[in-house]
């Protein structure tokens, strides 16, 4: 939960690195609690407005947390926009993302793993 919370205190930073379990935690809880709001919006009959003000409210943070990502395995945020091309894109853009982040210092900070036990 620390990793979700902590996107959400950065909530529109986009300088910087994010660790790999920062953004895959981040994406997976955000998941979870989309199926779950569509779940129980579903069982009381609501139109959805919860789910989509959800959305909304962590669409920066999850546009934050990926350009971090990208920064971490040392590429510009330019990079995000693949996700626009159909499928190629999207599988190089998740390629990406899955990759280990560079070691050491790169242009775009410290390691985040760096001092982490």
């Amino acid at each position: 939960m620390n990793w979700y919370l902590e996107v959400l205190k950065k909530y529109a930073v986009f300088t910087g690195r994010a660790r790999r379990k920062e953004y895959w935690m981040f994406f997976l809880l955000s998941l979870i609690i989309a199926f779950a709001l569509a779940f129980i919006e579903g069982l009381v009959g609501s139109p959805g407005v919860v789910g989509v003000v959800y959305s909304l409210a962590t669409l920066i943070p999850g546009l934050a947390v990926t350009v971090r990502r990208l920064h971490d395995t040392d590429r510009s945020e330019a990079y995000f926009l693949l996700a626009f091309v159909p499928l190629i894109g999207l599988i190089v853009l998740l390629v990406f993302l899955a990759q280990d982040g560079t070691s050491g210092q790169n242009r775009y900070g410290a390691n985040p793993k760096e001092g982490i036990a």
